[in-house]
């Protein structure tokens, strides 16, 4: 099945989800058609794939949609478990690298999302609870080179793609994330290193010229 598939991505190129989901194809070495949606005017696809919450990243194998970058990533790593394993096999493990991902998701983009898009006490706050998980994950990333060992594992595909994003929560927070955790920051550059990383991370420049766009869009000084 793997070997003959069709595989498509539905993406849009600022997202952390969808960098997800072009890192893990990139690490497995699939060939796939990457399609950009235009997030303001859906296409017919998106919407038909994902019709519950008609969001990026959608996954598409053999014209079945996975929805979730998370799912997703878990998906490909299930049907192309011939190279670069992401997830361990270990259920311990695996359940530990699950509870990482899960937390990476409920707080870094809300978080930082605010730290660009607030001011005063709530863009405070926020800048501190967005150190505080960074924090808590050099802590689970300890002395191993990345989150899953020796090798890039699931837990760093799921994390890796806020760099891309670092720069907006530094400039607009006033702080550095190197200050605050210099070891996350030598993670980061060990996985950059990863042509697959490498490749899938927009520009830091670009992403800041991005979110100068959403805030003129929406309003925010």
């Amino acid at each position: 099945m793997a070997d003959n598939a069709e595989v498509t991505l539905l993406d849009f190129w600022p997202s952390p989800f969808g960098m997800r989901v072009r890192i893990a194809l990139a690490e497995k070495g699939i060939k796939y058609e990457y399609r950009e949606e235009d997030l303001k005017n859906k296409s017919d696809l998106l919407l038909q794939m994902n019709p519950v919450h008609k969001k990026i990243p959608v996954l598409i194998h053999n014209g079945k949609p996975v929805a979730e970058s998370l799912i997703a990533v878990q998906y490909i790593d299930e049907v192309w478990k011939d190279k670069a394993p992401l997830l361990p096999s270990d259920p311990c493990q695996r359940a530990q690298a699950n509870f990482w991902a899960d937390f990476v998701d409920k707080k870094l983009f809300e978080l930082g999302r605010k730290i660009w898009a607030t001011k005063g006490e709530e863009q405070e706050a926020a800048k501190q609870g967005f150190i505080e998980s960074l924090k808590l994950l050099e802590g689970e990333l300890g002395e191993k080179p990345f989150f899953g060992g020796e090798n890039l594992g699931y837990v760093d595909v799921a994390l890796v793609p806020f760099y891309s994003w670092f720069y907006v929560y530094e400039v607009c927070g006033n702080f550095s994330i190197e200050a605050e955790c210099p070891k996350l920051i030598e993670w980061t550059k060990r996985c950059l290193a990863k042509e697959s990383v490498f490749n899938s991370l927009p520009d830091h420049k670009k992403v800041y010229g991005f979110m100068l766009e959403l805030k003129k869009r929406f309003g925010i000084e």
